[in-house]
């Protein structure tokens, strides 16, 4: 399936995780949400996860977009994921009414504020 997807992750303490050129930031434990896509000729939601997932189980491999940083930390999980036919930042403006954003997080390609979000 081609569209958006929302990664719904938990960090299971407070701390500090450098983010590629972003840098050290804070993150404190509890649950997020990362909004991405996947619209490209060959790739897809499923692929693009699966991707996420092996990252996440392995704690290893290459680093590409902000999100590879946060997920191969050893005290982050997948929890959940939605998929969607809405475009990314479509998604990102119904998120950021009311949860806090992690400034230029997963949104180096489009004018958003930030694609990456602290739900509690």
């Amino acid at each position: 399936m081609k569209g958006s997807y929302v990664l719904i992750l938990k960090l299971n303490k407070t701390k500090n995780i450098k983010i590629g050129k972003l840098g050290k930031i804070k993150f404190y434990s509890g649950k997020y949400a990362y909004v991405g896509s996947a619209n490209g000729k060959y790739l897809t939601i499923e692929k693009r996860v699966e991707r996420y997932k092996k990252l996440n189980k392995e704690k290893n491999g290459k680093l590409k977009w902000h999100i590879d940083y946060f997920l191969v930390d050893k005290d982050v999980e997948i929890i959940k994921v939605l998929k969607y036919k809405k475009k990314e930042c479509e998604l990102v403006k119904s998120y950021l009414k009311n949860k806090k954003a992690i400034k230029g997080f997963g949104c180096s390609d489009c004018n958003c504020y930030s694609h990456f979000f602290y739900l509690e």
